[in-house]
Formats: C-alpha cells, structure tokens, sequence
C-alpha cells in the first residue's frame, strides 16, 4: 500500500508557491499557477493537479517558460480581447481573460478572447466556473501538443485539444461540463507512466498504431480520440479555433509541457462568454432549471461536474493526501 503525506489546502498552495518562486517564477504568477494545480488537485484532477510541479518548475528555471512575464490584453473589438501570454504561464492570462470577459459581456452581451504564446491551461473547466460565478456561460476552448493522429493516421498531429461549458445555476453551484478530446486526458497517462503503473486497453495506440496498456509507451505513441471519428472531427474544429484562429502554434508545432528544453510551446487558448439574461428575456436560469430538473427525475442520472461540491467540502475541512514519493519530489524542489 502507497504511504501518503497529509497537507492542509493552504499547505499545499503555500509548498506551490515556494517551488515556483525557487524556480524563477514571480509571486504574482507563482500564486495564480498554484491556485489552479491545487483546485485541479482537490477535484481530482490529479493529471492536471501538483503532479505538474516537476515540470512547470523545470520549464521556468530553463527560460522555456517565462515565470515573470506579464501578460498584455488588446481590445481587437468592441467585443474581442487579443490577450499575449508571453511565453508564460497560461493561468496568469487566462485571469486577464477572464476579467477583461467578465466587464465586457456585461455591456455587449457577449464577449471573447484570443490567447497566443501561451503554455498548458490546466482544468479548462476552471477557467469557464470563473465566468460562471459571475453570472456568465463560459466556454473554452486549448490547443496542445500533438498527441492524437488525424482519423486513419498514426502520427501525432493534434493535441488533445480539451473544452469546457460552465453555466450559472440558481442557488447551485455552476453546471461544469469539462472534457478532453481524447478517451481520457492525457495528463492521467502521465501520471500512470510516472507511478509505473499500466492503462486500460482502448485509451491510445503505441507508435506503430496498435493498442496498449504501457503508459510510457502511450506518451511516445498517440491518444484515441473520443468517439473515434466523430471526435478526432472535434478535435480538428477545436484545433482550428485555438491554434489558427488566436495565431499560435499548432500541435505538431508546438513542444512538449512536460520538458524543460525547447523552445516554449506557443499554444492558443479561446474564452467566450456570455450574458444570458439579454439573450433569453431573463428567463435563462428559470429554464435551465426545468431542464435539470427533467434530467435528474429519472433514477441514476446526475449532472456532469457535480463531483466536484463534495470534494471541495472534503478538502477544505480534512485536506489532502498526497503519495510519499511525489510530497518528497515536491519536498526536493523547494532545495533545488
């Protein structure tokens, strides 16, 4: 049985902070970085979670990723925000997303962001819940380097290209709808090939295009796309929105967000948001509800995301349990 080391949330973002800041990544950006691994972290989210660490702090300390970039916004329209990662971490960007979204939906009715020379965004979801606690329907749209082929390929051309929906609720938490284009995010396989361990059959092919269960074998080979034909067309049309739309590298362009050398990854992310009220007489949340409230009558459904409540309840009041190999990676960083 794995050992395991109990943090409280604030320890965690605070060991966060601290290996990043080690690594040459400012205080502002450290923060905002570790704010979103935890996040991913206490809902589960582990291949998106402090997993990342390693790499991220890695990428900073090279000059692969700018730790201390700040980000530029660019009103494009009176409804378009042209946002410039810098070559840094995508999370600080994303937040200058989301403010710049949030003020303008609100005049315009609905609003969008183009986000170029940018790096992994982590849990599309939590940047499209930001909207949505604002009263917004948020969707996302990322980019990433090639890890699925084109339908009847076995190269690598595309990432895994994740989306997201959130909606405001009345009274409820957000309705979250996030997902990744491939069968399952590729960050688990990351996580599976770093603790040795294999996948199911089904989740991605090896180099010469058959199927396996070895993880480190998945990560030089390629992932299945959802829905097999129908996905890898989803995954062209996110591809097309967040790489050739927002002027960023396309995923076999694009390197990798696991290893420190290279050039950065130079990828795109799109946020739109939308004010429902204007569009839907005010009646949006009313509807939305009746909808909700048809789907969870029938026995054994539920809602995508709901998940999520319960853990964040867990964590903020018993924290977290991390496996002793990665707290003693993480441990190590702090020193390096």
């Amino acid at each position: 049985m794995t050992e395991s080391v109990h943090l409280s949330v604030k320890e965690l973002h605070d060991l966060a902070v601290a290996i990043l800041v080690a690594h040459d990544t400012s205080p502002t950006n450290a923060n905002l970085v570790a704010e979103a691994l935890v996040a991913a972290q206490i809902d589960g989210q582990n291949g998106h979670g402090v997993s990342r660490l390693s790499s991220y702090a890695a990428q900073s300390a090279s000059g692969k990723v700018n730790g201390r970039a700040t980000p530029i916004a660019e009103q494009v329209g009176s409804a378009a925000w042209r946002i410039d990662a810098c070559s840094g971490f995508a999370f600080p960007a994303m937040a200058l997303a989301v403010d710049k979204l949030s003020q303008t939906a609100s005049e315009s009715g609905i609003a969008i962001a183009a986000v170029h020379h940018s790096h992994h965004f982590g849990q599309a979801g939590y940047h499209v819940e930001k909207l949505a606690d604002k009263g917004l329907i948020g969707l996302a749209f990322s980019n990433s380097p090639q890890a699925i082929a084109p339908w009847g390929g076995k190269t690598g051309l595309f990432g895994t290209n994740p989306i997201a929906f959130a909606a405001p609720r009345k009274d409820n938490p957000s309705l979250l709808i996030d997902l990744s284009l491939s069968k399952v995010a590729r960050g688990k396989v990351m996580v599976a090939a770093q603790n040795d361990k294999a996948i199911p059959e089904g989740w991605a092919l090896d180099t010469d295009g058959n199927a396996t269960t070895d993880a480190k074998a998945a990560l030089e080979g390629t992932m299945v796309p959802m829905g097999e034909a129908k996905g890898a067309a989803l995954v062209l049309m996110v591809e097309i929105l967040a790489a050739a739309l927002t002027g960023s590298h396309f995923g076999f362009e694009a390197s990798s967000f696991f290893t420190a050398d290279g050039p950065t990854p130079g990828v795109g992310q799109v946020l739109i948001a939308i004010d429902p009220a204007p569009l839907s007489g005010d009646g949006f949340g009313d509807r939305l509800e009746v909808l909700i409230g048809a789907i969870l009558s029938q026995e054994g459904t539920r809602l995508p995301g709901t998940g999520r409540t319960d853990a964040r309840t867990r964590a903020k009041a018993d924290g977290l349990e991390l496996p002793e190999n990665l707290y003693a990676e993480l441990e190590g960083l702090v020193k390096s």
